[in-house]
């Protein structure tokens, strides 16, 4: 016995294609969305700290947390650059007023420092001369 032959040729797949093209997604109007629901439930608990950090024209920098009436830490020294740094970490727009100042203060400082040169040189001038 010997096995029926079958055709090996199959139907091109363009006789499978349908003949309509696809249909345009239709335009419909959008829904309208619904507001979005409302935790049932608890308020996220939110916390009020005041951070006030001062400094002189020395370059002496303090800091004080207040919660409420209440201060949690007062009068602590801090270092300038902890300061810029700190700044620098939370904004932009925090960091640019408050390195404004710093920059203020270094040219104060600069400007005590080349005056104390000068009284120094001037000291051992004198000095000199008495000898």
């Amino acid at each position: 016995m010997t096995a029926p032959a079958f055709a090996a040729e199959a139907p091109p797949a363009t006789d499978y294609a349908p003949s309509v093209a696809p249909a345009a997604p239709e335009a419909s109007a959008p829904e309208p969305k619904t507001p979005a629901k409302k935790a049932v439930g608890k308020k996220a608990k939110t916390f009020e700290l005041t951070l006030t950090v001062a400094g002189t024209a020395d370059g002496e920098w303090r800091a004080e947390i207040k919660q409420g009436n209440t201060y949690l830490v007062r009068d602590v020294a801090v270092a300038a650059a902890a300061v810029s740094r700190a700044a620098k970490e939370l904004h932009e727009e925090l960091f640019t007023p408050i390195e404004a100042l710093m920059d203020e203060a270094r040219s104060q400082q600069a400007a005590r420092v080349a005056a104390l040169e000068a009284e120094l040189e001037a000291a051992r001038k004198a000095l000199a001369n008495l000898d």
